[in-house]
């Protein structure tokens, strides 16, 4: 059964990173699941999980900014402003999305007239992403009334924000409808690496390993733990890399390398999700796991 995470929140007096949600699109439990991947989440509701978000927070500012917008979004910022003491706004300065696939952008609904009505809300996306919400409903329609204002970033060029930057790049993914991104935090104190979906480190025209070697902290794809768990269709279909893919890339480098390391976006039937002895194996082998809740600093 998977480990009940329970974080104490004692704030730190830096910009920090704090851990929304750690599932893949679909969150966990999955919809129309029976496996007993799941069925422990429908019948144990603390131990379900919320698709992957980030939250960016600045407490000397009292701003934070949120990537992705998730299906769970309505949850999420809940859980923000319960885990932060409601010492920040309720809404984000701006929120940052990486690409057009239903756990990263659809929460943007939550914005509109049907529901809370914002007013020019920050969207920061590059073009492509721009482009597809511009013009395509309903999102459209967000950018129409001025709920949300949409701003392009450009890749490799940091984007101040405060004390700190935001650094968009592109990585290979299935781009049906956007280009994908990743994205490199940095703060006064620490630098980030997210990257929560890509189809293989391969294909990327950036070595993954220097790329970790930069920053204090990657949040890492780790969507699939091996090549067996889909019985329903081939893996193929939806390439990303294996945890064991990823591990072997980083088998040879030191524990200070290996332990920067977080790997997060799990689908349901990755057992990092919920199975303890998997987890604690993990650890063990020098690697972490992101979980929600928590706080990365």
């Amino acid at each position: 059964m998977a480990k009940l995470n329970a974080f104490s929140f004692a704030e730190p007096k830096t910009t920090y990173l704090l851990v929304l949600g750690v599932a893949q699109d679909a969150g966990y439990p999955q919809m129309g699941c029976t496996k007993i991947c799941c069925t422990q989440a429908w019948s144990k509701p603390k131990i379900r999980r919320n698709v992957v978000a980030l939250a960016l927070v600045d407490p000397v500012h009292k701003k934070w900014w949120l990537f992705e917008a998730t299906p769970d979004i309505k949850q999420q910022l809940q859980d923000f402003s319960g885990q932060t003491h409601q010492q920040y706004p309720y809404l984000p300065e701006g929120i940052f999305i990486t690409h057009a696939h239903i756990g990263h952008y659809t929460g943007l609904m939550e914005f509109g007239r049907e529901a809370m009505n914002t007013n020019g809300l920050k969207v920061y996306v590059l073009p492509q992403m721009k482009a597809f919400l511009e013009q395509n409903g309903p999102w459209s329609q967000l950018v129409k009334l001025k709920n949300i204002n949409l701003i392009s970033l450009k890749v490799d060029e940091p984007l101040s924000i405060e004390n700190n930057s935001v650094t968009a790049f592109t990585v290979p993914h299935r781009d049906e409808y956007s280009e994908t991104a990743g994205f490199k935090i940095t703060t006064a104190t620490k630098k980030y690496l997210f990257i929560p979906d890509i189809d293989k480190w391969s294909k990327w025209n950036k070595n993954i390993i220097d790329q970790v070697k930069q920053v204090d902290i990657a949040l890492l794809d780790a969507t699939f733990y091996t090549n067996t768990e889909l019985g329903n269709r081939p893996i193929a279909e939806v390439p990303h890399p294996l945890v064991s893919e990823t591990e072997a890339l980083f088998e040879k480098e030191d524990q200070q390398t290996k332990r920067k390391l977080y790997f997060i976006h799990f689908n349901h039937t990755n057992p990092l999700m919920w199975d303890m002895v998997t987890q604690k194996q993990l650890l063990g082998r020098g690697f972490n796991f992101a979980q929600q809740g928590q706080l990365l600093f």
